[in-house]
């Protein structure tokens, strides 16, 4: 096996991938409504010899190329993009609008990369193609859709992605960052945090804004939540453990002298570990109910998680071998990645199977960009982030570096 091999037609495919990024990344798509996405990945699988799957899910797409015995590598990428109006001012920004879940019309961006993701997974599946002599196995190339609603990799689950593709010995996966181009970061153990949504709903006794005694005001109680939630992490979490509670929505009333009779919260909590994850859950529960009883609420809150992500938990030995083989490639690029806030929910895939996996990083910022942003000590503040309308990783060496990584993970498992 040589790995050099396998990337000796990189020049050819990069032909190709530059172009189909800016198309990709000029024609988004929201979760669930990825099918033009799928079609191009479907179509270039086909031409590539794979054997395609198609509509798993909604708009999963899977291919499988067999190359004799050995092992069988699972990589995956997603393809669904974000209700974001880009400001770029790229060439080949988006301008795209679509109807979202709820109905309404909303701007459309890949503004966490998932363009990214999907161009330097057909880029590796090109590869592995043209070169079956160097490796052994079975290599399936997995796009995922719907991963910004949590529910895209479960929704392959449902509809029986484990009997409609062979079963993985290991799942591998990446995402681009916003961290210097031609870096790869690994870690084993939890990596990208679990996350939950959540809505609570109180309820008040409404009436006049000038009469609040014959009231039960909902906003004073939602307030005294939104304080009391505060001391979740820094008295109920053991200091070391990483955990976030953040209160992103309250609203309540229509009217400056209405009272309302009710006022909705939305909560959205991270966690690394599954005993704080129970822990904090349980104490947002007491505490507001605790806060309605303490304000006379007429009625018991309401409850509702949502957007529901697993915790990244990186399997050491399999994180411990792609590592290796990182440094053997990248050299010095190969790095080690901090725990990131930010969720996945790659996990389901491979915990359907039962099997272990190991879930990367790679940078899209330009190297010197950042490095003069870190020498001012603005990193946060002059680097846009995922999930940002400035997020655009630069083309090269960010689409090489995706792409090379994926081939030299799966050929740590399908080179022997």
């Amino acid at each position: 096996m040589s790995t050099s091999a396998v990337l000796a037609g990189l020049a050819a495919v990069r032909e190709w991938q530059e172009p189909l990024y800016k198309d990709l990344h000029s024609n988004p798509e929201l979760s669930h409504q990825e099918q033009r996405t799928a079609g191009i990945v479907a179509d270039r699988l086909k031409d590539c010899g794979f054997d395609v799957e198609v509509g798993i899910g909604g708009t999963g797409v899977a291919g499988v190329l067999k190359s004799g015995t050995g092992p069988t590598v699972l990589l995956r990428a997603d393809m669904d993009a974000l209700p974001v109006k880009e400001a770029t001012g790229l060439p080949y920004a988006s301008a795209a609008v679509a109807t979202d879940a709820d109905g309404n019309e909303v701007p459309v961006m890949h503004a966490c990369g998932h363009d990214t993701h999907v161009t330097c997974l057909l880029g590796a599946a090109q590869l592995m193609a043209d070169s079956r002599a160097e490796w052994s196995g079975t290599l399936i190339a997995l796009f995922q859709p719907a991963e910004e609603t949590a529910d895209g990799a479960r929704g392959m689950v449902d509809d029986k992605l484990t009997e409609r593709i062979p079963k993985p010995d290991i799942a591998l996966g990446q995402h681009v960052l916003a961290a210097p181009a031609g870096t790869v970061a690994t870690r084993s153990g939890p990596v990208f945090s679990a996350a939950d949504s959540m809505k609570i709903t109180v309820f008040g006794r409404g009436g006049h804004g000038s009469m609040p005694q014959t009231t039960v005001d909902p906003v004073v109680l939602a307030a005294m939540i939104v304080i009391r939630l505060q001391t979740v992490v820094s008295r109920e979490v053991a200091p070391g453990e990483t955990a976030v509670v953040t209160v992103g929505s309250i609203h309540a009333g229509s009217k400056s002298n209405v009272i309302s009779d009710s006022a909705e919260l939305r909560l959205n909590i991270r966690t690394f570990d599954e005993a704080t994850r129970s822990t904090i859950l349980a104490a947002i529960e007491r505490i507001v109910t605790a806060e309605c009883r303490a304000s006379d609420s007429p009625k018991d809150p309401e409850f509702e998680l949502y957007d529901r992500y697993p915790l990244t938990d990186n399997d050491s030995d399999t994180t411990a071998k792609l590592a290796s083989a990182f440094e053997d490639f990248f050299g010095e690029h190969a790095v080690e990645l901090p725990q990131v806030s930010a969720s996945e929910d790659f996990g389901d895939i491979p915990n359907a199977f039962g099997i272990p996996y190991s879930y990367w990083a790679f940078g899209g910022i330009d190297p010197k960009t950042y490095a003069a942003a870190s020498d001012r000590g603005r990193v946060s503040q002059d680097i846009p982030g995922n999930h940002s309308p400035l997020f655009a990783p630069v083309i090269q060496p960010t689409l090489d570096t995706g792409t090379q990584a994926l081939v030299v993970a799966a050929l740590a498992y399908l080179g022997s």
